[in-house]
């Protein structure tokens, strides 16, 4: 029998790969001829840079960059000198991991340090680059990003601006005239997984700026910014803004992605299915075991079970789901398209247990799975 373990991490308590440990050491304990297939996947959330290293089997690169409030750290990324691809994950320099709370504050908050990740992995010969954008402090629609790739963004005396969120409004001009050439050739996928838009009361201030340090007041200036900004997007670029999904990832950096860098933006589990070749390794599977932390509506709004499921779908594949909770009920886990499951809170003692001895629990349940198969 062969079966493909898939899971996304449960945050907090067990990484992708320790679910997988876990369930092919149960499984193999009861079915020892069984074909396993280890395949840890991830939405583009916190951890997404451990799975892609599974795949990418890149060198970590330490480059100095600016963090959102111009001060210059040490931050990462992933380099396969093989494939000459990276992974930079925005939240390295410009991300809301890098500050404490009561620092929040994003309308004086930059991408800048985001562009010189980029610009480091160009030089180091980069030709396909996977951008993950959450985690952000920013509002700024990227105009630090692009600043650091030789883009200019000029006042109405043709000066040039602070690239932050709170001087979206003042900028009348964007010079083109020295933007990187390199840009052109590299191959920039975006994992995006949300479709808001820019500006409105659905956009990236109205939305997610309050999260960031803003006041009301301050996100009725930072979403005037979003939308005053358009219009140069638009008559620069040719494109609006509003018209993109997603453009409001991010504090904008949705459609900063697709004009400043060409990028295309895509679910953040699917471009990493594609990296793992999840499509071409599940031929042939007769189930899938998935997992994740939690599992409730969310699910199926871009998370990595909902990504398993529509592969699964496609192959007529079972889906065994083993979760840390499930908030579902029988009917809509059968609607999903989950054929069996289990969850850590149904056999731990209490929540600080179900933390602390995943492991173990998901281990019990998968000799639990594996000998119902044992006896088909």
């Amino acid at each position: 029998m062969k079966i493909v373990i898939a899971p996304d991490k449960f945050k907090n308590s067990l990484t992708g790969m320790a679910f997988c440990n876990a369930i092919e050491e149960a499984v193999l304990s009861v079915l020892n001829d069984a074909e396993i297939i280890k395949l840890p996947l991830a939405d583009g959330g916190d951890g997404t840079i451990e799975v892609v290293n599974y795949y990418l089997k890149g060198k970590e690169i330490q480059v100095t960059a600016k963090n959102p409030f111009f001060k210059s750290i040490q931050a990462s990324y992933l380099y396969s000198e093989k494939t000459k691809t990276a992974f930079i994950e925005m939240a390295e320099a410009s991300g809301v991991k890098l500050l404490r709370p009561e620092h929040f504050d994003c309308k004086n908050a930059t991408t800048l340090g985001t562009g010189e990740m980029i610009a480091d992995a160009i030089e180091k010969g980069a030709e396909k680059i996977i951008l993950g954008i959450g985690g952000s402090a920013t509002n700024d629609c990227g105009i630090g990003m692009a600043t650091a790739l030789g883009y200019k963004f000029l006042d109405k005396n043709d000066n040039e601006v602070m690239p932050i969120g709170a001087n979206l409004s003042i900028i009348k001009t964007v010079d083109i005239s020295n933007v990187n050439q390199k840009l052109l050739d590299i191959d920039f996928q975006v994992a995006c997984d949300v479709s808001n838009p820019l500006y409105g009361k659905n956009g990236a201030a109205y939305v997610y700026a309050a999260q960031k340090g803003a006041t009301s007041q301050e996100i009725r200036m930072l979403d005037k910014g979003l939308a005053d900004f358009s219009k140069i997007i638009e008559k620069t670029f040719g494109v609006n803004p509003q018209t993109i999904k997603g453009s409001g990832a991010a504090g904008g950096m949705g459609i900063a992605s697709k004009i400043f860098l060409n990028g295309t933006l895509k679910l953040g589990v699917e471009l990493i299915k594609k990296l793992a070749k999840f499509d071409e390794k599940i031929n042939g599977v007769e189930w899938i075991i998935t997992g994740e932390g939690k599992l409730d509506f969310q699910t199926m709004s871009g998370k990595t079970i909902q990504g398993i499921l529509s592969s699964a779908k496609t192959k007529n594949i079972k889906v065994a789901a083993f979760c840390g909770m499930i908030d579902l009920s029988e009917e809509e886990m059968t609607k999903m398209g989950i054929n069996y499951y289990d969850s850590v809170i149904e056999k731990a003692e209490s929540m600080e247990d179900a933390m602390e001895n995943g492991y173990q629990y998901l281990k019990q349940m998968a000799k639990e799975f594996a000998k119902k198969l044992d006896k088909r």
